[in-house]
C-alpha cells in the first residue's frame, strides 16, 4: 500500500498569536507539527505495520505531504522521526496567506501524481480550526471520504477500508474502496514518541521540496480573507459577593441574568 499523510506546521498552542495585514504572524512564534496531525501519522504507521511494515523493502510506504514555508521542514522531520518513509513539501512565496481552497488544490495536485491508496489527515489544524480540507481533498481527487474516524480497518487484498464514527445518535460504521481520504479523531490512538534512533534516521530521509510550477497548480487570490481583527480584551475582574444571608439569591439572579438557569 502507498499511504500519504497530510500534515501542517502551526504556531505553538502556547504562543502569543498576532494578525499582521489580515494573516497570522507565523515567523515570530515557535512552530510545531499540528497536534491533531500526529494521530494521522500514527494511524498510517499502524496500518503499515499491521500489513507487513514500511521498513526498507517492506510492502508499504508512508509519505508525509505538507504545504508551507521552508521552516515547515522542522514539522515534517518530526513526522519522519516517528517512522514515515519520506516526505514532500510544497513551498512557494505565492502561497503566503493561502486559504483552505488553495491548500486543498495544492495537496490534491501532489497526491494525484503519486497514486496513493490511502490519504490520512487529522480532523483540523489548530491555527484555523476549519476541518474542511479532508472533504475538499476527496472532492478534488474524486475519491471516497471517510471522515472523523475513531477506528480504521484496512483489507489490502480487497482494497476495502472500514471506519467507525461516533455521532450524536451512536456509532456509525462506514466503508469504502481504495483510493480514499480518511480523517481521524484524536481518540483513535496515542501517537508514539520519536526514539533517538528515529530522530537520527529522520535526518537522512528524503524531503522532496517542490514549488507551484513543479506541482502544476496555479494560485489566484484567496477566496476568503480576514477583513478585520482585534486583540482579545483583557479578562474582566470577577464579581465578589459577600454572603450576608442572601448569597444564594444573588447567585441565582446572576445565573438567570446569564441565561444559565
Amino acid at each position: 500500500m502507498k499511504i500519504a499523510v497530510c500534515v501542517k506546521q502551526v504556531p505553538d498552542s502556547w504562543a502569543e498569536k498576532k494578525m499582521v495585514n489580515g494573516t497570522l504572524d507565523r515567523e515570530n512564534v515557535d512552530a510545531v507539527l499540528n497536534d491533531l496531525d500526529e494521530y494521522a501519522v500514527e494511524e498510517a504507521l499502524r496500518i503499515a505495520e499491521e500489513h507487513g511494515g514500511n521498513d526498507e523493502g517492506g510492502p508499504n510506504t508512508v509519505t508525509v505531504i505538507s504545504m508551507g514555508p521552508e521552516r515547515a521542514t522542522e514539522a515534517v522531520r518530526k513526522a519522519l522521526s516517528m517512522g514515515a518513509n519520506d516526505a514532500i513539501l510544497v513551498t512557494d512565496s505565492k502561497l503566503a496567506g493561502a486559504d483552505a481552497l488553495t491548500t486543498s488544490a495544492v495537496l490534491a495536485g501532489v497526491i494525484s501524481k503519486e497514486n496513493f491508496d490511502l490519504v490520512l489527515c487529522g480532523t483540523e489544524s489548530t491555527d484555523a480550526r476549519m476541518s474542511v480540507v479532508p472533504a475538499m481533498l476527496a472532492e478534488r481527487l474524486s475519491s471516497a471520504q471517510l471522515t472523523f474516524a475513531s477506528s480504521v480497518t484496512v483489507d489490502p487484498a480487497s482494497g476495502k477500508v472500514t471506519i467507525s464514527r461516533v455521532t450524536e445518535a451512536g456509532v456509525d460504521e462506514m466503508y469504502a474502496n481504495f483510493p480514499c481520504v480518511i480523517s481521524v479523531v484524536e481518540k483513535i490512538n496515542e501517537p508514539r514518541y520519536p526514539s533517538f534512533k528515529g530522530i537520527m534516521a529522520a535526518k537522512k530521509k528524503s524531503i522532496d521540496v517542490r514549488d507551484l510550477a513543479a506541482v502544476g497548480v496555479s494560485v489566484t487570490s484567496a477566496w476568503s480573507l480576514v477583513a478585520d481583527s482585534a486583540p482579545r480584551p483583557p479578562r474582566a475582574a470577577g464579581i465578589k459577593v459577600t454572603d450576608d444571608g442572601s448569597g444564594g439569591e444573588k447567585l441565582a439572579s446572576y445565573l438567570a441574568e446569564k441565561k444559565l438557569i
